[in-house]
């Protein structure tokens, strides 16, 4: 079995990473040719950061779409340090973009205090939203030390714990929208008319999504198909079955879909995301995409 790698060495990788993207955009003005090997050595980097995480998302968190839009990055992250070798200086402004998002979720993910305040400030608005719904639920310590732990009990004396973690706060999904939005060549006041609103939409649906979560789980909604997930997903609880579907398969699918709308959203106020969006989109498929094309908008100056 693949060895799930220690969250310490992929935060200082992480951290490695944003030195060379941080030394890519200090001398992308004045030595763009050591700006773009900076960049292609970061991105390169990002890869084996990327690597080092598939087999926590394929092994331990269990998460098909997770699994394969992380694997994607590895690639997709060897192949803009191939074009940025080759001199594809496009790719510097998504390089800008990685940095920013890594600014904003790499202290979250290494430093404790912040670490607690995030996770704890939303469990305790999940526990407040599920009270509202006439749950009642224990709200306890969980395995990290942080008040984050939602126990259910059902009539039978069998508890389902849902443990809220860093992953549930929606840090990672607010950091991808700051960066690309951040790195664009667009007004601030702009830009700051789109990415506020995208990044509230993103926090409400997110704590919607934990608290349909710990209900479904927690009140065993999905208990379908129990043989073939637990073979699956090698779950020797029959009970997790209603998790797993709950959040690797509903939960993630939904979040594939809302992510899409608030781009779009985005996008009508700072059309320029469509530049950086194709260059990501080529990045995957290889392909050169005209999104302006295919959504005509105009820039709100």
């Amino acid at each position: 079995m693949i060895p799930v790698v220690d969250t310490a060495v992929t935060d200082a990788v992480g951290w490695v990473v944003i030195l060379l993207l941080l030394g890519a955009w200090a001398t992308e003005r004045g030595r763009p040719g050591l700006a773009r090997s900076l960049a292609a050595g970061g991105w390169v980097l990002f890869s084996a950061f990327w690597l080092l995480l598939l087999p926590r998302f394929a092994l331990e968190i269990k998460s098909p779409i997770e699994t394969v839009l992380v694997a994607l990055a590895v690639v997709g992250s060897l192949y803009a340090a191939l074009l940025l070798y080759r001199g594809r200086d496009e790719l510097l402004t998504l390089s800008r973009a990685a940095l920013v998002m890594g600014l904003i979720y790499l202290p979250f993910a290494s430093v404790p205090f912040l670490r607690r305040a995030a996770v704890e400030t939303v469990a305790v608005q999940i526990y407040t939203v599920i009270g509202w719904l006439g749950y009642d639920p224990a709200f306890t310590v969980g395995p990290n030390g942080y008040l984050s732990a939602l126990e259910f009990t059902d009539a039978g004396g069998h508890t389902y714990v849902t443990h809220i973690v860093l992953q549930c706060t929606g840090i990672g999904s607010m950091s991808i929208f700051a960066g690309l939005v951040a790195a664009l060549d667009a007004p601030l006041g702009r830009k700051l008319r789109a990415l506020v609103p995208a990044l509230a939409i993103i926090y409400v649906l997110n704590v919607v999504r934990n608290v349909f979560i710990a209900v479904a789980f927690g009140d065993q909604w999905f208990q379908v198909l129990v043989g073939p997930v637990m073979a699956v997903t090698g779950y020797t609880e029959p009970g997790l079955v209603s998790y797993f579907i709950a959040d690797r398969v509903l939960s993630q699918s939904a979040s594939v879909v809302a992510l899409v709308g608030i781009t779009w959203l985005v996008v009508r106020t700072v059309p320029e995301l469509l530049s950086l969006l194709e260059e990501a989109l080529f990045l995957i498929t290889n392909t050169e995409y005209d999104l302006h094309e295919a959504f005509p908008v105009d820039a709100r100056r």
